[in-house]
């Protein structure tokens, strides 16, 4: 039996009157974590030593960095700042290790949580008073900034100090789900507990989830997005989105990445190297034509398919300087279009078509080719149905999967 965590939320009442007027009754804008937390810094964080995580997508409702916000407070001090994959300015390549280095325009030490180091040392959180995660996610799964959430709690239940969590939107929503859910024999780092593909789970409802369920006992505390109900997608928040590492640049490839991260387990280029990544597919023997017009049969909802050409930068993982032909994945209605039963099929067409081309591969050059897709679908069910052509059977289990979930992670959502 689990020990209930500490679990504080940061609420704001704003009526103060009986009988409200019109202004009061306005829907109040909705504002991130950090623009609550800044707006009355709670008396549990005054002249507390900051640690922070977070890297450049972390911005107040106007666009402003949270580093140069908290740094220049005078009633909490930033002391600390942690870097995870891309770094803390999202310059570094996928995979590639972060180095420990100092914030030219602060000088506050930066930790990287991304090379032979993911979870916190002791020295690392030396002298930090609240260990605080301000990281902007994108509703999947295998994205590693949710690991790197884990491991941070973790690291700060050991030294008792306490976690705050600055919430912020998950872009597609939280209303949908799409399994398959991960099985624990395939844990990695890009998926640690048995969540599904999309999980329609901001991170603090998320970190809340984890506390509890798998036992990591954090003083965990999460300052909730003011004014998010649980239908909204990032669209609908009126906040400014900022490309959250360098291959999801836009929003559109938020809306699509739950799904097209599989293609990164295949032979088939996700398109980085260019300018929409995960947002387009494509290979030198790939018939987009054809491919299209199989996809354009299975009439996916939301979605329209495009049969396009496209060039790849000299130094990508995949068909560097190539030009290749291609499919372009175009979302048309958010409300129906379910990215992970797309890509799937978008998989599975494009294997039928090309028995002799298409292949299973590693996410890097490091890992096996087996292990990548299984680790990213967080199962190897998904690769088999493939495989053996069951796909419908997989996708019909994956919803019962996603049911359980839902009614596992709703005594700890935020938001209705």
């Amino acid at each position: 039996m689990f020990r209930l965590a500490s679990v504080v939320i940061v609420v704001f009442a704003f009526a103060r009157w009986s009988v409200p007027t019109p202004a009061q009754s306005a829907p109040l804008p909705v504002r991130a974590g950090l623009d609550v937390f800044l707006a009355d810094v709670p008396s549990w964080a005054e002249g507390k030593r900051i640690g922070l995580i977070t890297n450049f997508a972390g911005i107040d409702h106007a666009g402003r960095s949270n580093i140069d916000l908290l740094s220049a407070r005078k009633d909490v001090k930033l002391v600390t700042l942690f870097a995870f994959e891309h770094g803390l300015r999202g310059d570094a390549p996928a995979g590639a290790p972060i180095p420990n280095s100092v914030d030219e325009r602060t000088g506050v030490p930066v930790y990287s949580l991304y090379g032979d180091v993911h979870k916190p040392t002791a020295a690392m959180l030396k002298g930090v008073d609240i260990f605080v995660y301000d990281v902007q996610d994108v509703g999947a799964r295998p994205y590693t900034r949710v690991s790197t959430m884990v491991l941070s709690m973790q690291a700060a239940a050991q030294r008792r100090i306490p976690f705050v969590v600055l919430d912020r939107p998950n872009p597609l929503g939280g209303v949908e789900m799409e399994g398959p859910v991960l099985e624990p024999a395939f844990a990695s780092f890009v998926g640690m507990y048995p969540i599904p593909l999309r999980h329609g789970m901001t991170v603090g409802e998320l970190a809340r989830l984890y506390n509890e369920r798998f036992g990591i006992h954090a003083d965990l505390r999460v300052v909730p997005v003011r004014g998010l109900r649980r239908a909204h997608r990032f669209a609908d928040t009126g906040l400014p989105w900022v490309g959250t590492s360098p291959n999801i640049r836009r929003l559109e490839a938020a809306l699509l990445y739950p799904g097209t991260v599989l293609i990164e387990g295949t032979n088939l280029s996700e398109g980085r190297g260019t300018t929409t990544p995960f947002e387009i597919v494509g290979a030198p023997w790939l018939r987009s034509a054809d491919v299209v017009r199989e996809l354009e049969g299975l009439k996916l909802p939301g979605v329209r398919v495009e049969a396009i050409t496209f060039a790849v930068q000299a130094d990508a993982r995949k068909y560097g300087g190539q030009t290749l032909p291609g499919v372009r994945l175009v979302v048309m209605n958010p409300d129906t279009f379910r990215p992970v039963r797309t890509a799937l099929h978008l998989i599975d067409v494009v294997r039928r078509l090309h028995p002799a081309n298409f292949a299973w591969t590693g996410a890097s050059r490091r890992e096996p080719a087996l292990m990548s897709i299984d680790r990213l679908a967080g199962t190897d069910r998904l690769r088999k149905a493939i495989e053996g052509g069951t796909l419908a059977e997989l996708l019909r289990q994956s919803e019962a999967e996603v049911a359980a979930f839902r009614a596992t992670s709703a005594p700890y959502q935020l938001y209705r």
